[in-house]
């Protein structure tokens, strides 16, 4: 009898042992780690050591600063190249909204022909920060974020199961709310625009927008023309628009000047992956009052992503070398972005933005008159209604659809004319009025207009626009006797 009591309580501490590691193991915060993995190991030992306020490594929450590198190291940089290289490759070569010069043009086509073997020139990171500045130019940050978005829900070229919204490592997002659980502050430091960076971890990663520096372009408002901001008054009519003008690329020792100017705290934990880190993560390693530490990560998974085994044990002998502890992506983690997404291998990168499918660049020079006979001018009139499609009743103020209307037609097109015009009708015995906009446009193309539309149906929450294609001639006639 006593044995059967003994081993009956036996079985039920076995039974309590294994609910309690069951518990621990669906509690644990890195259940996409390998919980033996040195990197792991290391990490949470420093945290439990300078969040412990009887260690003598103890840091006040006030200095708990980490900072993040973000392509590479908190998302995929492989698939096939930078997300802001992509986004800056979509605009030159398959934005049919937007027009591109022939100087742009041979830089998307160069940017296109040298991503999938990363063998970009010397100088590509400034020539590419030019080229963006002026590809974007005149966008407003809420245009500019919706065109990320658009990118952003495409298919990861190279995988199965994965949009680039969704391209993240799932084990550096454990990273961050681990640090962020226990009283770090984190902020991301990256060579991408700051924008960027904002609109991609917007759902994914709780660091708010103050918290991501990045390389800037400067804005301005955008009737502030060539007054400068220390004159101009900013007022309600007043929207913020994209420059130009390249302030800072946000790599190497720029890193650090971001940091502290806009954090003005030495960060204690530094994470990378590449040389453009090293001074961010040196920053934070040495000469630091606190105890600090560096995690670098490697691509060495050819296998879940496109990494280079090879490369990726040179780095970790590199960076080991100098201190820092060394993530490995193919030992360290038991996943990269989930279970369900595949490698394919397979990318459609060059078909994608093939010659074939990029906007024609209009050669200079005039036409002859025969040419201009046999090739007249066509008028596009837009009709636009403001009722919205579901309720007829006006979506905005009039004041208000036509300021929209505007800004919509100045981003697609050189030129553009509007009449304010007021429809009507009867529908099941009902009277409905609706304020239209007539729109004019010449010397563009259907497709320009069919974008424009496009926007224009989002916007102002229409079924369609009424779109008429008149064969005319156009002359600009100043005088005979100037």
């Amino acid at each position: 009898m006593k044995r059967m009591i003994s081993f009956a309580m036996t079985i039920v501490m076995l039974l309590c042992c294994f609910a309690t590691l069951a518990e621990s193991e669906a509690e644990t915060p890195f259940a996409q780690w390998n919980p033996d993995a040195p990197s792991l190991q290391a990490l949470i030992e420093y945290v439990e050591a300078v969040t412990d306020e009887e260690s003598p490594d103890y840091i006040p929450p006030v200095d708990r600063i980490a900072t993040f590198d973000m392509d590479g190291t908190l998302m995929a940089e492989l698939a096939p190249t930078y997300l802001e290289v992509m986004l800056l490759t979509e605009r030159i070569l398959a934005d049919a909204s937007w027009q591109p010069d022939a100087e742009m043009l041979e830089f998307g086509r160069m940017t296109r022909d040298h991503a999938l073997d990363k063998s970009f020139p010397d100088d590509y990171d400034y020539e590419f920060s030019y080229h963006q500045a002026k590809a974007f130019a005149g966008m407003t940050l809420q245009e500019y974020a919706d065109f990320i978005t658009r990118f952003l829900v495409h298919e990861a070229d190279g995988f199965e199961g994965m949009t680039y919204a969704v391209a993240y490592y799932l084990p550096m997002a454990e990273v961050v709310e681990y640090l962020q659980d226990n009283g770090f502050k984190c902020y991301i430091v990256s060579g991408s625009d700051r924008f960027i960076v904002r609109t991609f971890i917007e759902g994914i990663l709780d660091i708010p927008y103050e918290n991501i520096i990045g390389s800037d372009t400067a804005l301005e408002a955008k009737d502030q023309g060539d007054t400068d901001g220390i004159e101009y008054v900013f007022t309600g009519d007043d929207v913020l628009v994209r420059t130009d003008r390249l302030l800072i690329k946000d790599l190497k020792t720029n890193k650090v000047l971001q940091i502290a100017q806009e954090i003005g705290r030495q960060p204690v934990l530094s994470f990378g992956n590449s040389s453009g880190d090293v001074s961010m993560n040196n920053f934070a390693l040495l000469n630091n009052r606190y105890r600090s530490a560096v995690f670098q990560l490697i691509a060495d998974d050819n296998v879940r992503d496109y990494g280079n085994p090879e490369k990726g044990q040179k780095l970790r002998e590199q960076w080991e070398g100098m201190g820092y502890h060394v993530i490995s992506m193919r030992d360290d983690w038991n996943t990269i972005y989930g279970e369900d997404v595949i490698k394919t291998g397979e990318f459609h990168w060059l078909s994608d933005y093939a010659d074939d499918r990029i906007p024609t660049v209009p050669e200079t020079g005039a036409e002859t008159e025969a040419e201009a006979e046999a090739n007249p001018d066509v008028q596009y009139v837009l009709y636009l209604g403001t009722n919205d499609k579901d309720t007829n009743t006006p979506v905005f103020t009039q004041a208000e659809a036509l300021d929209k209307a505007k800004d919509i037609l100045i981003r697609h097109f050189g030129g553009y004319t509007i009449q304010e015009a007021h429809g009507g009708w009867i529908d099941n015995d009902t009277e409905y009025q609706e304020y239209t906009l007539v729109i004019y446009l010449s010397d563009t193309t259907i497709d320009k207009v069919h974008a424009a539309a496009d926007e224009m149906i989002e916007v102002f929450h229409q079924s369609s626009v009424l779109i008429q294609e008149n064969p005319t001639r156009t002359e600009f006639y100043s005088s005979a006797n100037p």
